[in-house]
């Protein structure tokens, strides 16, 4: 007899189920040769994806080219009204921190204390210079711990610790572009303030998004390179020679390298600790109120300690006007 592998009997298997009432045998595998498996046919390789903005660029020039011409009008054509848009823009961001850390963290920073404390604190930096700035940082500090002893004890340190962190580093930063508009070329100097931080992030961004290999800060921020910051660096200082030179009186040109230098330092590291904050709280941006840019706090990140930085070196080269 010819020898025949030692295979499991599929007559008896089925003979055994139909016993216990099931249905046929069933057999598996390939019956026929063209159902033999195929091996997957190899595709080429494909092109690495090109570099591109994670936002869109479309809405973020309309939406910059608006806000704009809304601060040209307001700086220019009634100087006051300006203090305005400070204002409304300090009340929409300390609304976006608060609502943040409420969701993502449970923090309870009382709002109603810290929006009028901080409108108050600009205007009070308007009116009676940085006296009356301090004395307003410290009733809105004062409020805040009021403000929050009419809810439940739980929670109240980390709830009044957030708002007096959220009154220093919304109003209160932002206290001293109001500073600058004090002077008799207020104007320019905010234009200055506000041109040079542009200035410096759209070079951070160019240079970095053609030329950026290393990571400046990879933990706090993946998308920040060092060629970026190199970037950030060399156009704010050529702004700031020519701002220096032609909008502010008795400037000199290297005054204006000193100044973008530091404007360049001051908002980098500023977009650094609002990307800590998103990144401690889980969050992309701090609003979806300005399209292409997300809230007005992710377009404050640089211009709120980047004020104090431009509003004390003016003072130092040419004085407080």
């Amino acid at each position: 007899m010819p020898i025949v592998p030692d295979l499991p009997d599929a007559g008896r298997d089925a003979d055994h189920r139909d016993d216990r009432g099931g249905g046929a045998a069933r057999v598996s595998g390939p019956l026929f040769r063209d159902e033999m498996p195929q091996e997957p046919m190899s595709t080429p390789p494909q092109p690495p994806p090109k570099k591109r903005a994670g936002r869109d660029l479309r809405a973020a020039i309309g939406v910059g080219v608006g806000l704009g011409a809304v601060i040209a009008a307001s700086l220019f054509v009634v100087k006051a009204a300006f203090i305005g848009v400070i204002v409304a823009a300090v009340v929409v961001g300390l609304w976006e921190l608060t609502s943040r850390l409420r969701e993502r963290k449970g923090i309870k920073a009382p709002l109603v204390p810290l929006a009028v404390g901080g409108a108050a604190m600009v205007v009070a930096g308007y009116v009676r210079g940085a006296e009356g700035a301090w004395v307003a940082m410290a009733l809105t500090a004062l409020a805040v711990l009021v403000w929050r002893m009419t809810e439940p004890p739980e929670g109240y340190l980390k709830d009044v610790t957030a708002g007096v962190f959220a009154a220093f580093y919304v109003p209160f930063l932002a206290t001293f572009v109001a500073l600058l508009l004090t002077a008799d070329d207020g104007p320019q100097r905010v234009l200055t303030f506000l041109l040079l931080t542009v200035v410096s992030d759209t070079g951070a961004y160019a240079v970095g998004w053609r030329f950026g290999r290393h990571k400046l800060a990879p933990r706090i921020s993946p998308g920040k390179t060092r060629e970026g910051l190199l970037g950030a660096v060399g156009f704010a200082m050529a702004a700031g020679a020519l701002c220096m030179e032609f909008l502010i009186e008795d400037g000199s040109w290297w005054q204006g390298l000193l100044l973008g230098l530091a404007v360049a330092a001051s908002a980098t590291l500023g977009d650094l600790g609002e990307s800590m904050i998103k990144r401690d709280l889980g969050i992309k941006d701090m609003g979806t109120l300005l399209p292409g840019h997300g809230g007005i706090m992710d377009r404050l990140d640089s211009l709120l300690p980047t004020a104090p930085v431009v509003w004390l070196l003016l003072v130092l080269f040419v004085g407080s006007g």
